[in-house]
């Protein structure tokens, strides 16, 4: 199951993980989120013990959305050491978010 990151947990899961960490930013009344959210809990069960996967409620974290830019929903941000080294918008297929994550493994 993906990781609910949040504005207190952020520095610890993400910018501290010694893992590349997939983040899937998303609000409940956000249609296209719900559908690009399933495709992040299977990537979270792929990934288990190799990736941490998780996610960003954007009205209930205002203040990482925001440090981020996050401008628009879903975005799938990707980080390796801490840093963000690529991003999403939008719906993409589970192939090209996998192969980004194993591209960094």
């Amino acid at each position: 199951m993906a990781l609910e990151i949040t504005d207190s947990n952020f520095e610890e899961l993400v910018k501290n993980s010694d893992k590349p960490v997939l983040i899937d930013f998303w609000a409940e009344w956000c249609g296209p989120c719900k559908m690009i959210g399933p495709v992040v809990e299977e990537l979270a069960q792929e990934f288990e013990g190799k990736a941490v996967i998780g996610k960003v409620d954007v009205d209930s974290n205002p203040i990482v959305a925001s440090s981020l830019g996050i401008r628009a929903i879903p975005t799938l941000l990707f980080f390796k050491n801490g840093e963000m080294v690529d991003r999403s918008v939008g719906v993409v297929p589970k192939t090209e978010l996998a192969n980004k994550l194993n591209s960094m493994l």
